[in-house]
This record gives C-alpha cells, sequence and structure tokens, in this order.
C-alpha cells in the first residue's frame, strides 16, 4: 500500500548523508526534482479514491515538507563548508589589492585628441550653452524662417517654445564667441547638440561634434585646406586619402564637405561607407559675410572660414567601430577594451 511506501521512503530519507555538493545533488535528483520519488508518489496520488486521497494527503504533505527541509538544511551546511574552504586559504597578512583602474570613455579621448590637435596650431576653446535661443541656432547662420530645420520633426524645442531649444549644432557657440570677441578669432567648441533623427548604426537622436573657425584679415579657403589637410593627417595617418566636395550650408560660400577614405573597410566598402569606400568626415566653407556682418564684423575688412564635425563619426572610425549606438549603451564588456587608451 501506498501508505507503507511512504513510510519506507521516509526511513531513507533520514539515513541520506548530505555532506558536499555531490551527495545535496544526488539528494535533489532522488527526491525532489520532477523525476524523484516524490513527484512520483503525487502522480499516482491522483488515482486513488476519495477515501484513500484522505488518508494518504496528509502523510504524502508531510513526507514532501521532511524532504524539503532536510535539502535546505543540506544547502546551508555545504555552503558553510565552501565558505569555510575559501576563509582558510586567504592568507590575511598579504597587501590588500588597490581600487580598479578605470579609463577614459572613448569619445572622451577621441574629443580630447581633437581638442590637443587643434590646439597645436593657434585655436583656443569656447564654450556655450546647450540651450539657445533660434537667433544664435539659426538665424544669425542665415537659416530662412522655412527651413526644414526649425519644424518640430527636426529639433526639439522647449516647451513648444520656437525662440529656445536644444542646440543642433555647435555652430552657435561660433556666433556668441564672435559677438563676445574680436578678429583675429580662432576658436574650436566642443559639446553634446541634439537632433530629432531615428536611431541607428549611423545616427542618433545626441551626438557631440567639434566646431571650429579662424576669423582675421586675408583669410583665404587654401588656408581652410591646410588646416583640414593637418587634422587629417595628425589624427588618422599620413597615408590617409582625403577629398573635399563642393556642398551647401546656409553659412559659408563656397562651402564643402571632405570625404576620408573609409578605415573599416580599406576603401573596399561597407555598410559604414554606404559601399563606397568614401566616410564624410566634415562640413566646412568660408564664413558667409552676412553672418559676419550678423555678428557686427565689418565683412569687407574680415574673411574667415568654418568647419564642423561629429565626434562619434571620427571615433568609428579611429577605432574601427562599425555601430555608433555603442557610445551610448555603456556596456561595460565595450568600454573595458579602452582601459590601455587613456593617453592621446
Amino acid at each position: 500500500m501506498m501508505i507503507d511506501t511512504i513510510a519506507a521512503l521516509r526511513q531513507k530519507i533520514e539515513n541520506a548523508a548530505i555532506c558536499d555538493e555531490e551527495t545535496l545533488e544526488t539528494f535533489r535528483r532522488d527526491f525532489i526534482s520532477k523525476k524523484g520519488v516524490i513527484t512520483a508518489l503525487f502522480e499516482s496520488f491522483k488515482s486513488l479514491p476519495i477515501e484513500g486521497k484522505r488518508v494518504i494527503g496528509p502523510a504524502l504533505q508531510h513526507l514532501k515538507s521532511e524532504v524539503e527541509k532536510k535539502f535546505k538544511n543540506g544547502a546551508k551546511l555545504v555552503e558553510a563548508q565552501a565558505l569555510s574552504r575559501t576563509t582558510q586559504k586567504m592568507d590575511v597578512t598579504l597587501p590588500s589589492f588597490g581600487p580598479e583602474v578605470g579609463s577614459l570613455h572613448p569619445l572622451r579621448i577621441v574629443q580630447d585628441k581633437i581638442i590637443s590637435i587643434f590646439e597645436r596650431i593657434g585655436f583656443n576653446l569656447a564654450e556655450g550653452p546647450e540651450i539657445v535661443g533660434d537667433w544664435h541656432n539659426f538665424g544669425a547662420l542665415n537659416f530662412a524662417e522655412n527651413h526644414p530645420a526649425r519644424e518640430m520633426q527636426d529639433t526639439f524645442f522647449i516647451q513648444r517654445n520656437p525662440d529656445k531649444l536644444l542646440r543642433t549644432h555647435t555652430t552657435s557657440v561660433q556666433i556668441s564667441t564672435c559677438e563676445s570677441q574680436k578678429p583675429p578669432i580662432r576658436a574650436i567648441a566642443v559639446g553634446r547638440v541634439f537632433r530629432n533623427e531615428a536611431i541607428s548604426a549611423r545616427s542618433h537622436c545626441f551626438f557631440h561634434q567639434v566646431d571650429g573657425m579662424y576669423i582675421n584679415t586675408g583669410v583665404t579657403f587654401s588656408d581652410l585646406k591646410e588646416t583640414i589637410y593637418y587634422f587629417v593627417q595628425a589624427m588618422f595617418g599620413k597615408e590617409t586619402k582625403l577629398r573635399f566636395r563642393a556642398s551647401y550650408f546656409p553659412f559659408t560660400e563656397p562651402s564643402a564637405e571632405v570625404d576620408i577614405s573609409c578605415k573599416l573597410c580599406r576603401g573596399k566598402g561597407c555598410h559604414v561607407c554606404k559601399y563606397a569606400g568614401w566616410v564624410e568626415i566634415l562640413g566646412a566653407g568660408m564664413i558667409d559675410p552676412s553672418v559676419l556682418m550678423n555678428c557686427k564684423m565689418d565683412a569687407e575688412k574680415y574673411s574667415g572660414f568654418a568647419f564642423g564635425m561629429g565626434i562619434e563619426r571620427i571615433a568609428m572610425l579611429h577605432y574601427e567601430i562599425d555601430d555608433l549606438r555603442l557610445f551610448s549603451k555603456n556596456h561595460l564588456a565595450f568600454l573595458r577594451q579602452f582601459t590601455a587608451c587613456m593617453s592621446v
């Protein structure tokens, strides 16, 4: 009868020895697991008549409780033994471990390197707020009133206020710098910018930019080209190929986009360079005279050039990373790769 089986099983459980991880696992497998004897008894219990269930039920539940209690006590014993072994192996006379050394974020490493490159040729660091007005972000830079960049789908406005927004480019810092300083001005602005864009391997709703400008008498497009050539060679190496393409920006004329040979595929073509072998790294051009006049400068006396680049794009090429989203996900496995890259 089942009541006799339960009595015999109780005696077997009492005699079972749990002294290490192996015997603990054997006990669990034999008595508690889905294929153990307790589970089998409950399956048989389902087919008993009502009167039989009334007699067997309490005894079966009591047996289950005893098994679970013994397993928990055995698990505590095994855990205590493992802790004891660990403590015994510890030599408290040894010097303690020092704190883990952290690392700079890859974007910060690249940002510092960019700043260092331009500081060598006389550029100063300019700063400005992330929340700006329409004038500094659009108006002073010749953006038309109906320009698409002013729309809600492209720009993050603060509480639907058309005159208060998250800056879409660090070029806004150039305007505030020109309003507060007199030529000659040679400055770069670094910081976060925000655009209402779809998040993908190539774009994000926030990213980091570097904008630079040089304003003085007699500044030409040749000065701009030499500056960009110097930066590309210092950042990516002298073997890197470079090309200028004619382009358009509201605040520069003439304007150009600068491409370098893709560092990820070595010019063979990949999804980062859209299988063209070239990757755009920055936009540049001669500052439009009307922008100078908006900043109360004499456009007949002074001329200047400006350029802007995304730090994420530079970092992707510098470290050969194929997904821009990795920079903002803060995955430790990704960030720990840069522990040895603190120097620039």
